[in-house]
């Protein structure tokens, strides 16, 4: 299946950082998720039954990286992953997520891409 649903951009301040000092920080992580459901229907129907609403998926990521406290890029993608796929039965989910200079002045930005799929949560 190559139907995805893409949210792009996303900026949303995180309690993430190795440190406990980091994480009071709370700084913007970007994030972009891809999440797979095949769009045939709803392309034809063109109804929002028929598909996802952007909005529901945005408060789902919103609330995982908000609301928790994640040491790492890696645990923050795995639970966005994780609740995408819990809350909507998407066919899979690609969660990417940056963290802006993580070291300043040499690096822009470091982070992950991870791909999930449904079947991995039975």
């Amino acid at each position: 299946m190559s139907d995805v649903i893409l949210l792009e951009g996303i900026q949303i301040p995180a309690a993430l950082g190795v440190t406990a000092a980091e994480r009071r920080m709370r700084r913007p992580v970007l994030l972009d998720l891809e999440v797979g459901r095949e769009l045939r229907t709803s392309g034809r129907s063109d109804h929002v039954r028929h598909t996802f609403n952007y909005k529901d998926i945005f408060d789902v990521v919103e609330d995982v990286a908000a609301n928790q406290e994640h040491r790492l890029v890696e645990a923050l993608a795995e639970r966005i992953a994780g609740a995408v796929l819990d809350k909507f039965g998407a066919d899979f989910v690609t969660v990417s997520v940056r963290k802006a200079r993580p070291i300043n002045g040499v690096l822009e930005y470091a982070g992950v891409r991870i791909t999930r799929h449904r079947e991995e949560l039975r």
